[in-house]
């Protein structure tokens, strides 16, 4: 049987951390910020966790378990 591979957009958006939860970053800071406060953009910079309800689809895309 063939190996699993890992899909490539995820790889390159997700970063486990140690504990095993799973970072993300925030949509809407690529263009058009000039419109956004400095607040928004700032707060936008951080880094998220991928909610509950999401976990389990991520995991499969980067062939977690």
């Amino acid at each position: 049987m063939p190996k699993m591979k890992t899909n490539s957009g995820a790889k390159k958006r997700f970063v486990l951390t140690g504990s095993g939860k799973i970072k993300r970053k925030h949509a809407f800071k690529r263009h058009i910020l000039t419109k956004k406060t400095n607040k928004q953009k700032r707060n936008l910079g951080h880094w998220a966790l991928v909610a509950k309800v999401d976990v389990k689809e991520v995991k499969s895309l980067l062939c977690l378990r």
